[in-house]
């Protein structure tokens, strides 16, 4: 049975920021933009960010979501071979001017280096290869993609391949790009670990990561870049610092330089907004509850690790915190065993959370009558 204990955090000392969109001040040269909080959905900075444009190459992510869906409910394998059209190679190969893996026409590539050549390496030939072993045809495939699309709430988006390569039917919003980019973090985090690789290797030739963001910005960890001459240069990108991730899209820059230094400031202007906020000290109560058949009737909970948290500054006037174990507690019990957690929600999402443990050693009872009683105390009001 799981068990809930609000805490009162009336120890934050509050000075709310404006809770609307966009409150804060920033200005950002990108044609479109958004900047937003990963856990809470929170967006920090909006620019146009509900209008369609071209998507180029950050169209994949939903190309890469479907094939991260069926692998997960067992419709893929990995370790499954697709063959390599001759349409695959030579629309998603160099002599087209394609981001291209090389893979040979009448080839046999497994579902696993599709996905590593369509992430890292951007590669249009692993999409195509993709997207054709799975539903026969590109065309099918982008049905699909625009029925995902519907699922998950995109609202300003549609597909007509699975590439990002140039075609009036595809078009994405950069509100709808960060919750694509959401919805692979938050479903797919194993999935996920891989558009933060630097580089990747096939048929002896070795492409580095496009994303700037993962050579020298602190944090950042995926996720996709994009280019065509009617899009411009674009990036999602995402980082983590301090129990915090952010993720950000811009999208019609004007040249690689720029999109790396916009993205940067977007990013740094995000995580300004965020102060750390020391919840619990390592080995602090945070509440006692009740123990059955136990030599004492109450046991506090207390957290094994330091619990701080960063929180921007609406968060902290909407926070709450709740302690969830899993109760009734039967002795014997023993010391430092983890029975729960601890969370912290800002409008009903989590934005951090640590475990909780049993404080000391509780023996079990050895008086009949106190065994007796507990029980049927237990049975009446529960744990």
């Amino acid at each position: 049975m799981r068990l809930i204990i609000l805490v009162l955090l009336s120890f934050f000392s509050f000075t709310a920021l404006a809770s609307a969109e966009g409150a804060t001040a920033f200005e950002t040269s990108a044609r479109n933009a958004i900047l937003m909080d990963y856990k809470s959905g929170y967006v920090f900075l909006a620019k146009d960010a509900d209008t369609p444009v071209p998507p180029a190459s950050m169209s994949k992510m939903m190309t890469q979501a479907i094939v991260f869906d069926m692998l997960k409910a067992g419709e893929l394998k990995l370790d499954q071979q697709f063959t390599v059209s001759a349409d695959a190679s030579k629309r998603g190969g160099v002599a087209e001017g394609s981001s291209t893996m090389f893979a040979a026409p009448n080839s046999k590539i497994s579902v696993d280096n599709l996905l590593h050549g369509a992430i890292i390496e951007s590669a249009n030939d692993a999409c195509i290869a993709l997207a054709e072993g799975i539903a026969g045809t590109e065309a099918a495939f982008a049905e699909r993609m625009n029925a995902k699309a519907q699922e998950i709430g995109l609202k300003n988006s549609h597909f007509a391949n699975a590439t990002g390569l140039p075609d009036p039917g595809q078009r994405m919003s950069v509100r709808d790009l960060a919750t694509l980019a959401r919805y692979i973090i938050t479903k797919h985090p194993d999935f996920y670990k891989i558009y933060g690789q630097q580089e990747f290797t096939w048929s002896k030739v070795t492409q580095q990561n496009r994303n700037p963001l993962l050579k020298d910005y602190p944090g950042a960890d995926g996720m996709k870049t994009g280019y065509t001459e009617e899009a411009g240069y674009g990036l999602v990108g995402s980082a983590m610092r301090d129990g915090r991730r952010l993720i950000l899209v811009v999208a019609g820059m004007e040249d690689t330089a720029k999109r790396k230094i916009e993205a940067q400031k977007l990013l740094d202007h995000g995580f300004a907004q965020y102060k750390s906020v020391s919840i619990y000290e390592a080995g602090d109560a945070v509440t006692n509850v009740r123990v059955w058949g136990g030599t004492q009737q109450w046991v506090n909970l207390v957290t094994p690790e330091a619990f701080r948290v960063s929180l921007a500054a609406f968060e902290q006037e909407k926070a709450d915190l709740r302690v969830t174990y899993t109760g009734p507690l039967l002795a014997p019990l023993k010391q430092g065993t983890q029975v729960g957690s601890m969370r912290i929600s800002v409008d009903g999402a989590v934005v951090a959370e640590t475990p909780i443990a049993i404080a000391n050693d509780v023996e079990a009872t050895t008086s009949m009558w106190r065994k007796a009683a507990d029980s049927a105390l237990l049975m009446v009001f529960g744990g």
